[in-house]
């Protein structure tokens, strides 16, 4: 670490403050400040609060206190404690709510999650979760914990959102835990999704490299950057499933995984989900003036009244045979009803020309 970045309060670990954040800077993290990388990390939190943060030595990298101007590297730790315990901790209260789980062993789980299930508590809300049927499934083989990472996720190596359809694998031991966690950090899981957007491609298919961060005038939402030192990289390769001209049906292979990522770089390429109403997909964005087609959109958007995306396949190594596996999904019924629904209004309407 550069002496011009280490600060007066070097040596002066806080082991009276309680962890809020822990998080570790991709392999392919280019330089970037300290502030500006916690930015994009943490909800509703300002940048002058962050650079107050760091100056008093609540965030530090590894084990020493830096300036906010610090450069992020690949592989730095950086953790958030302060002297009061978080709000948001364990535990989580157990519910019976009913699992749809596709597989099973001793290290791991495949579960399907639905269209509106939230995977873990937080912000506001605390009961309904994934986790919580989890918690409640799993009462006598308590999940693990990644390390670093928040008290009320046990079992999560990774998450959607929660209007995505699809699969999760969840970890059921340490072992399994750190081994999945790896693959995830190292981009080599495999995962692909369907999605249905606005308009036609511009080509068959391709890939869309933005770099994808908070966006610093709405932060419900994430955005795309031209500037290297803001936000994440991000690799999304897409190809057309099939093209029904007002909307495409489109296979999404994620090279990284961001925040929000193909619902933003497709929202970027002006291409955005399928009544995505935090990405301006719930509007029209090609079709006719008729007040027809207007109705039928609307229809489409009552009968999938969320962003038309689904995690349709996962693989990895298993972490205990080294087999590869890989698992896959159908389209939920909200999603299947609507795509056919498009398929027989272009029908028609080339059957009317």
């Amino acid at each position: 670490m550069e002496e011009s970045n280490k600060t007066e309060l070097e040596g002066q670990a806080p082991s009276d403050y309680y962890e809020h954040y822990r998080f570790i800077a991709d392999p392919g993290q280019s330089p970037v400040r300290l502030d500006r990388f916690l930015l994009d990390k943490m909800q509703r939190v300002s940048r002058n609060r962050i650079q107050g943060a760091i100056r008093h030595g609540y965030i530090r990298v590894g084990s020493y206190n830096v300036k906010p101007n610090y450069k992020v590297r690949p592989g730095d730790e950086i953790v958030v404690s302060l002297p009061t315990p978080p709000k948001d901790g364990y535990p989580v209260q157990p519910e019976n709510i009913p699992l749809d789980i596709r597989y099973e062993d001793d290290d791991l789980l495949i579960v399907h999650k639905s269209p509106g299930m939230i995977v873990h508590p937080g912000h506001g809300t605390y009961s309904g979760t994934l986790v919580n049927a989890l918690v409640y499934h799993y009462q006598n083989h308590p999940l693990p914990i990644l390390k670093g990472n928040f008290n009320d996720r046990p079992g999560l190596v990774h998450r959607i959102d929660k209007n995505t359809s699809g699969l999760l694998v969840v970890a059921k031991n340490d072992a399994a835990m750190t081994h999945l966690a790896k693959q995830f950090f190292n981009h080599t899981v495999h995962r692909r999704y369907i999605a249905l957007v606005w308009g036609e491609m511009d080509a068959p298919e391709g890939t869309i490299t933005k770099r994808i961060g908070r966006n610093p005038n709405r932060p419900t939402q994430f955005t795309v950057f031209d500037d290297p030192e803001m936000g994440k990289h991000a690799v999304t390769h897409y190809r057309v499933l099939e093209d029904l001209y007002y909307v495409s049906l489109i296979e999404c292979r994620l090279e990284t995984g961001r925040t929000h990522q193909i619902r933003v770089h497709m929202r970027h390429e002006k291409h955005p989900l399928f009544n995505d109403d935090r990405y301006d997909g719930n509007r029209i964005w090609k079709g006719t003036i008729f007040s027809k087609y207007k109705q039928f959109v609307e229809n489409c958007f009552k009968m999938m009244p969320r962003h038309a995306l689904h995690a349709k396949s996962l693989g990895f190594i298993h972490p205990t045979t080294g087999e590869e596996m890989l698992f896959d999904s159908e389209l939920p019924d909200d999603f299947q009803i609507v795509l056919d629904k498009w398929r027989r209004y272009l029908s028609s309407r080339k059957n009317g020309m």
